[in-house]
């Protein structure tokens, strides 16, 4: 029995001669070797047919095509599923057969047509849109290049500096702006998309239009010479801003050879090189973080017992600071009405105005209409008491973390909201359990920690008790999707998954500078492997309160395997806090601009002095493992324990929380690859150097001796959510 087809296409031939070929692969009606085959058989179909005069292709059900289908990508990887013949579709498919056909095709764009999907559009003669419809090349997220003829067509239809940002920055553009450079024809309503096409096509046949092969097109191509000096420029801003890839160089090379060789040459090397990318390391990181995202909402023993979420019509924020703010900001723009409270007026206007100013970013950066700010903002509404909180779906606490102010709010909160409300926290660190410990409704009490800035940062940990029930995190899960976040849901402990995680991140830095290595050497290491900012710089930005009471609550949980640092005491005495006083671990001008300072070396030397320990010299492949790899040994914790229902919830926790590059994979992806019994060596080493906070858990040293992967599944605890 052969394996099942994995899409086709369709073709109706109508009375007025012209054939409709529609892709159908649901959901998003995306390519595969299975439809690219469907689609030349069909077109041969039409070709050899004497009732068919020209061609449309248009995709079911209102999307045109959303790409190449990712999964065959992993299976390709895998050696699952035989990668086809370099050429196979671009040239003999594409080229060769739609696009040199000797009856026009025109595309009908609606929806989707990303990817792979444009490139099909590409190919016909003309392409008409609708308004809405998204048309791009994003295949640069996933660690390869355009590779059905991208790369040649899309230069040759909007010009070459505006191709490559479509295809470096991965940016779509909407049905009209790609009318205006010339990507679209034409723009019709949805209702008569397929009418309009069809029209055009068989004015092509009557020639009243143009019958344009968009390959062979040079009136959007600049000089030779000129073209050399867009791509060097472009190939300087490519290293600068992702020095660790090599993709986007390629994507470039490419480009350059069909302007310098020619298109045909283009997509030959084009084929080439899209095939040795699939294989790469970097491919297969941002696929695995491509799926894991998308996973992060599927949780075992809640989203498959098929509850429905609430409607959440009104949501309540308590504490109008940078925190509670910001979450009124990400809520309102998802068109939730928001009742934000303060204690005081001068409060409450100072947490309206930074709400003010989020969304007054968002229309300077031509994001948001002026017209569509005011009604966003008419979303908010500020209160000194709790009388408005008696019809709220749900209340978000966002105040300073302090144990017994959130425990006197919630129990106020259980007095004045509604039974069905969902009681949520914004807290960080501290336990659920102690902050709903004075109320008696812990079903509904739930973590809801978003990531600073909230109305930017992706990331929701949606943190769960014991006694949290299914519903309250269904609905939150839904919340999440709604103000477009990525939710994942964790157990709860101190910390929680991603600052849990992190806890030893700094502290194994200080470590370092404690014992020998160069600060600024490790804030470089860091960056250089990927992350935005060094442990050092990120302290100096998020306080050295912050990092004193994090790594407090560290040790006080985890006694056995912490480190306490002589270094930030030593620099608070002389009221160093970071950037909010202008100095910390470097200085800054008035503009925030950091330097080093030289007078750093009178802390780190007396710290050394009383820590009396041998000094060490370290390479920037030491200090990423040193640093890191303590952050994999508590990642193992959190699965182990059951907080973290699966390694790839962590990966995506690691690169949307915390910055880490998601060209790696995520933390516990990056570890795998690396390799347990690697991992599991080297802080054993480090452990018998420098003390038990590099010790392996049992975890790690259990999959270690077994050489077996962080993430397999038989290794994880059962889950405690």
């Amino acid at each position: 029995m052969g394996s099942k087809r994995k899409g086709t296409t369709a073709m109706e031939v109508g009375a007025d001669g012209v054939a409709v070929i529609t892709i159908i692969n649901p959901p998003v009606n995306s390519l595969s070797i299975d439809v690219l085959q469907s689609l030349k058989e069909n077109y041969d179909q039409a070709l050899h047919r004497d009732d068919v005069k020209a061609i449309v292709v248009t995709g079911a059900k209102g999307k045109f095509c959303g790409g190449f289908d990712i999964t065959a990508f992993g299976g390709m990887q895998g050696a699952k599923i035989p990668q086809p013949k370099p050429g196979f579709a671009s040239v003999e498919v594409l080229t060769d057969v739609v696009e040199a056909a000797r009856k026009p095709s025109v595309a009908a764009i609606d929806g989707l047509a990303l990817g792979g999907g444009l490139e099909v559009a590409m190919v016909c003669h003309a392409r008409i849109s609708t308004s809405s419809a998204q048309l791009g090349l994003p295949e640069l997220q996933l660690g390869i290049i355009p590779g059905l003829g991208g790369t040649q067509r899309l230069p040759r239809l909007v010009g070459l500096t505006k191709a490559l940002e479509m295809m470096l920055m991965s940016k779509p553009v909407k049905g009209e702006e790609a009318q205006s450079l010339g990507l679209v024809d034409a723009i019709a309503s949805p209702y008569e998309l397929v009418n309009t096409a069809r029209r055009w096509a068989l004015d092509i046949v009557e020639h009243r239009r143009p019958w344009v092969a968009s390959l062979y097109r040079t009136d959007k191509i600049e000089s030779l010479g000129e073209a050399r000096e867009i791509l060097k420029f472009a190939r300087a801003q490519a290293r600068k801003q992702a020095p660790n890839l090599e993709h986007p160089i390629v994507c470039i090379d490419v480009i350059e050879a069909g302007i310098v060789s020619g298109p045909r040459a283009g997509l030959w090397k084009e084929a080439e090189e899209s095939r040795g990318l699939v294989h790469t390391d970097t491919c297969k990181s941002l696929i695995h973080v491509f799926f894991a995202q998308r996973g992060t909402s599927r949780v075992p023993g809640i989203t498959d017992w098929g509850l429905v979420p609430r409607r959440i019509n009104k949501v309540a924020i308590l504490g109008g600071g940078l925190m509670g703010s910001g979450i009124a900001t990400a809520l309102i723009l998802g068109n939730y009405p928001v009742v934000l409270k303060e204690v005081n007026e001068k409060f409450l206007q100072a947490g309206i105005d930074r709400v003010e100013a989020n969304l007054r970013s968002r229309v300077k950066k031509g994001k948001m209409t002026q017209e569509k700010f005011e009604k966003t903002l008419s979303h908010l509404k500020g209160v000194l008491d709790y009388e408005s909180f008696r019809d709220v779906d749900m209340v978000i606490e966002a105040v300073i973390e302090n144990v017994s102010l959130k425990q006197q709010i919630f129990a106020d909160l259980e007095k004045y909201c509604p039974p069905h409300c969902i009681l949520a926290s914004n807290t960080s660190t501290i336990d659920l359990n102690l902050i709903g410990e004075k109320t008696k409704s812990h079903d509904r009490i739930i973590g809801a920690h978003f990531f600073s800035p909230a109305h930017i940062m992706p990331l929701l940990e949606i943190v769960r008790t014991e006694k949290t029930c299914p519903q309250a995190i269904v609905d939150l899960l839904d919340v999440g999707k709604k103000i477009k976040k990525t939710p994942v849901v964790v157990g709860n402990c101190t910390g929680f998954a991603v600052n849990r995680m992190f806890f030893p991140y700094t502290m194994a830095a200080i470590l370092l500078v404690e014992r020998g290595a160069d600060l600024y050497q490790i804030d470089r290491a860091i960056a250089k492997f990927g992350m935005p900012m060094g442990p050092f710089r990120l302290c100096d930005l998020v306080g050295f309160g912050v990092a004193v009471a994090t790594g407090a609550q560290y040790i006080q949980n985890f006694p056995e395997r912490t480190y306490i640092s002589m270094l930030i005491p030593i620099m608070q005495e002389d009221k160093r806090a970071g950037e909010t006083t202008c100095k910390g671990f470097y200085v800054y001008n008035d503009k925030r601009k950091a330097s080093p300072d030289p007078e750093l070396k009178k802390f780190i030397q007396k710290a050394r002095e009383i820590s009396g320990v041998d000094l060490m010299k370290l390479s920037d492949k030491d200090i990423v493992e040193m640093t890191f790899f303590p952050v994999v040994n508590e990642a193992c914790r959190v699965l182990a324990e059951g907080i973290a229902i699966k390694a790839a919830d962590l990966d995506i926790a690691a690169v949307m929380g915390m910055g880490f590059p998601p060209y790696r994979g995520g933390i516990m992806f990056w570890a795998d690859s690396l390799g347990s019994t690697y991992i599991c060596s080297r802080l054993d080493e480090w452990s018998n150097m420098y003390g038990g906070f590099f010790k392996p858990c049992a975890y790690l040293a259990e999959r270690a001796a077994k050489g077996a992967p962080l993430s397999s599944p038989e290794g994880q605890a059962k889950s405690r959510l």
